[in-house]
C-alpha cells in the first residue's frame, strides 16, 4: 500500500510543481479523474459486487454462500459510502474554497 502511494505522488509531483494556483492543481490532478470513465467505473463495481452480494444471500441454499453473500453485500454498500462521502468531501471542498 505505501509503495503505490509513493507512485502515485511521484506521478503526480510534476503537476503539483508547475502549478501554480490552487485551481490549476485541481484541474490537473481531479477534472482529468472525474471527466474519464474512471469514477463512474468505480461506482459501478461498488453497485455490482452489492448486487452480486445480495443475489448470493437471498438465493444460496448453503449457510456458507449466504454468509459470503452477506459479507460482499457489506462491502458493496461501505464501498458506496466511501465513494459518495470523498465525492461530496470533494464537491464541499471545492464549492467552499470557490473552486
Amino acid at each position: 500500500m505505501k509503495v503505490i502511494a509513493a507512485l502515485v505522488l511521484i506521478a503526480a509531483t510534476p503537476l503539483i510543481v508547475r502549478a501554480v494556483t490552487f485551481r490549476e492543481i485541481v484541474d490537473s490532478t481531479i477534472v482529468p479523474f472525474v471527466d474519464t470513465a474512471v469514477l463512474p467505473l468505480m461506482y459501478a463495481l461498488a453497485f455490482l459486487f452489492f448486487m452480486i452480494g445480495m443475489v448470493r444471500f437471498f438465493f444460496s441454499s448453503s449457510e456458507e454462500a449466504r454468509e459470503q453473500g452477506k459479507q460482499h453485500a457489506f462491502w458493496g454498500v461501505i464501498g458506496l459510502v466511501v465513494l459518495f462521502g470523498v465525492w461530496g468531501f470533494v464537491r464541499l471542498l471545492l464549492s467552499t474554497l470557490g473552486v
